[in-house]
């Protein structure tokens, strides 16, 4: 082979390399925040305040997250049953709750507390005002939103905020379509209902990175603030964060002496 021909086939392999590692390397945990633990697998409890029509779509996403080699969920019944529209959180869990929340312009919406880099608690609501309506009523839909609401709670960003492109196979992308397929971007995208394997190799680069000498599992952690309540944009804070539609996606509420309130939003167009 002709030497100058070999050093360029080398320089591309060796860019193609370089280029598959930053991909499998690429993050989507937001921050350093981490339920803290003493030991992994920890077991995490899912609060549910949801209908019976919903408890699928939560029964499932609870078995896919438990998946991960670090932590483990289990349904609980929820502390909210009385009035799942306030969907207010429970120290150590994450509350899960639907209900009409109204034209506000969201999809769902999880609320995740911390102390310092430790989450203590966190919701996950889904807005019947628009999955009771055609766009949004397919099992699909709900399914992608369920799980992806539940793991911001668990540390877990976006992996992409594009909504256009290609699906990713995880419940962590954006998307216009859902369960992939025909009609999408393409014929063979795949479901956007599930996690996937890049999902759970980032809860183990979340958890793997060091265990903690206390626990906010399950515990009742003192905060310096409340903002139990936070369906509106006004009770939010300040946006730190835009999707791919430039709507703003993470906002970040600092209740002072190291306690924040971070809020995911995802729209529906």
């Amino acid at each position: 082979m002709n030497f100058r021909k070999y050093l360029v086939i080398f320089g591309a392999l060796a860019v193609a390399v370089v280029l598959s590692v930053s991909v499998a390397n690429a993050t989507h945990s937001w921050g350093n925040y981490h339920w803290a633990r003493t030991a992994n697998p920890f077991t995490l409890k899912l609060g549910d305040n949801m209908s019976a029509a919903w408890d699928p779509y939560l029964v499932t996403a609870s078995a896919d997250w438990t998946l991960s080699s670090v932590l483990d969920t289990t349904i609980v019944t929820g502390s909210n049953l009385s009035n799942p529209r306030n969907c207010k959180p429970k120290a150590g869990r994450i509350e899960v709750c639907n209900a009409k929340y109204g034209n506000n312009g969201w999809l769902g919406l999880a609320t995740i507390w911390a102390s310092g880099s430790h989450i203590t608690q966190a919701t996950a609501k889904m807005n019947d005002t628009y999955f009771n309506t055609a766009t949004y009523s397919a099992p699909a839909w709900k399914q992608l939103v369920v799980c992806q609401e539940i793991a911001h709670g668990f540390g877990l960003g976006h992996q992409d905020e594009a909504f256009n492109n290609a699906n990713l196979g995880s419940c962590m992308d954006y998307t216009n379509d859902p369960d992939g397929g025909p009609g999408g971007f393409s014929a063979t995208d795949p479901s956007n209902e599930h996690p996937n394997q890049h999902d759970y190799d980032q809860l183990e680069t979340i958890y793997n990175n060091h265990l903690d000498l206390i626990t906010t599992v399950g515990q009742a952690i003192s905060r310096k603030g409340n903002h139990d309540d936070a369906s509106e944009a006004s009770d939010w804070g300040k946006s730190i964060q835009k999707d791919g539609k430039g709507r703003n996606s993470l906002y970040e509420r600092d209740l002072g002496k190291g306690d924040k309130v971070f809020t995911f939003i995802l729209w529906a167009d």
